[in-house]
């Protein structure tokens, strides 16, 4: 079942587990190869941010904006 956008993020989620690991044991390959999956899924997900945003624009452009 999908999350709805305005649900809190699950403050176990990747990006934070990511950011608690340690690195130390971490060889120099290792982490340039982590860095390439890390600039691949940053890609990923920009990607799919600029799709939702025209999805978004195109709604409130068929629909109108939503008053505050």
């Amino acid at each position: 079942m999908p999350m709805d956008d305005d649900r809190p993020r699950p403050k176990g989620d990747a990006a934070s587990l990511l950011a608690k690991e340690d690195l130390a044991p971490y060889s120099q390959d290792e982490l340039a190869e982590r860095i390439a999956l890390l600039e691949a899924e940053i890609a990923r997900v920009e990607s799919h941010r600029l799709k939702a945003a025209a999805h978004r624009s195109a709604a409130d452009s068929l629909f109108g904006k939503p008053s505050s």
